[in-house]
């Protein structure tokens, strides 16, 4: 896949809750720098991460705004609407950097309003 089929899957999966396929999209040695998560390294950490995702909302959607794809990195700007377990809204705008190798993803950071997903920690 290329960098754009490798990111328009990205979200695919999310918003279908399918996080296995989500996860498999990452290099075995990947690396993400999440606002909320931290530092995370290797496919198989954030495999055991996203394990409890579908558990923390009722409903999630990240849907992306604006794609730019420059060779093997790229960049989204998508806006999360979800609904937690326990029935608070989040609604936040977000900023993803991807850099892709040989299909897959290599590194991936974010940036968005932390505010919104307080209710997840109080």
């Amino acid at each position: 896949m290329n960098t754009k089929d490798v990111l328009v899957k990205y979200y695919e999966y999310a918003n279908a809750g399918e996080w296995d396929n989500w996860c498999a999209l990452f290099t075995e040695h990947m690396v993400m720098d999440e606002q909320l998560a931290g530092h995370i390294e290797g496919r198989e950490t954030l495999r055991a991460m996203m394990s409890g995702f579908g558990r923390m909302y009722s409903s999630f959607r990240n849907a992306p705004r604006r794609i730019l794809v420059d060779g093997p990195e790229g960049v989204v700007v998508s806006r999360i609407t979800a609904k937690t377990a326990s029935g608070d809204d989040i609604e936040a705008d977000v900023m993803n950097y991807f850099r892709v190798e040989d299909g897959r993803i290599a590194y991936m950071s974010n940036v968005h309003d932390t505010v919104p997903f307080q209710v997840l920690t109080s």
